[in-house]
């Protein structure tokens, strides 16, 4: 299994290439590329030079023996609104070619959201299949497959979290199982999970390894989405290992943990980032040893 994680911090902080660097001599396996700030028309994917650019920061990785394994497009993928509906759309395909000429397998692509979740779950359910399936010939022209994530909404009045699209196990599998496409995965979150009431180990053993073909690991407190390292917080580690090498997962083990990074100063973000690989690691041994013969 490889460790990963995600680029959002060093290379917000560091630029791409500079960044890439800092996590291969943090000693990860392999990086999730992150196209966040492309939602806002920024960054170097959407100019001109975009694929020299992706070319680049390719080099870059080999020549570090780190591999660009996986990606998350940007988000979120809809607003119910023009020109922003159409707009993102094309980002998201964009983020897709440039991963698809990094060497990216999996790349995390939100589901739409931009309706209350309650009392539309059908309507979102629908909308998703479709948005989902339309994908499916950039994932064929690029060789790259999409992962459907786990989503949480929050209830402005109340002031708490709440599900969306994806929140519980049934309709997570329902979703995967009715687009039926290898092309179409899932990707867990596993602090996603909690915030909506699921224990991620419950979610992992149900969706099984052919629907769970990647991860976003991060902490959470149970009241917010933290994005911070393992063990900072309240989730069952151990639980989560076990679960994860009883279903004979075969996919990464991915970071999406850099308020962890993001809550150092840029002179201390190396050293931040390798102590989360010694968690990595240690979390990777705790999963094979749970692995059925």
């Amino acid at each position: 299994m490889k460790l990963c994680t995600q680029t959002h911090a060093m290379v917000d902080s560091f630029g791409p290439e500079e960044g890439v660097r800092k996590l291969a001599q943090a000693g990860y396996d392999a990086l999730d590329f992150s196209f966040f700030e492309m939602v806002n028309g920024q960054g170097p994917w959407l100019k001109r030079d975009w694929k020299a650019r992706a070319k680049k920061v390719r080099a870059v990785a080999d020549e570090l023996g780190i591999e660009i394994r996986q990606a998350h497009a940007p988000f979120p993928s809809s607003k119910g609104s023009e020109p922003f509906d159409t707009e993102i759309r094309k980002r998201i395909i964009r983020s897709m070619e440039v991963a698809s000429i990094m060497g990216v397998k999996h790349i995390i692509v939100h589901p739409v959201q931009h309706m209350t979740y309650k009392n539309n779950e059908k309507k979102l359910f629908d909308m998703n299949v479709e948005f989902y399936r339309s994908l499916i010939p950039e994932c064929e022209r690029l060789n790259i497959k999409v992962c459907v994530e786990n989503m949480w909404q929050r209830d402005d009045k109340r002031k708490y979290i709440v599900d969306s699209v994806c929140a519980t196990i049934e309709e997570f599998n329902a979703m995967l199982d009715t687009i039926d496409s290898p092309w179409i995965v899932g990707c867990l979150d596993v602090g996603h999970t909690a915030l909506v009431g699921t224990e991620p180990q419950d979610f992992i053993r149900a969706m099984g390894p052919k629907r769970l073909q990647a991860l976003h690991v991060h902490d959470v407190d149970y009241l917010n989405d933290c994005h911070t390292m393992p063990f900072m917080e309240r989730l069952d580690w151990n639980e989560i290992c076990k679960a994860l090498g009883e279903i004979g997962y075969e996919g990464d083990f991915t970071f999406e943990a850099d308020t962890f990074l993001f809550n150092l100063p840029k002179e201390l973000q190396l050293d931040g980032a390798r102590l989360m690989v010694k968690v990595g690691r240690y979390l990777i041994s705790q999963i094979e040893s749970y692995r059925k013969d």
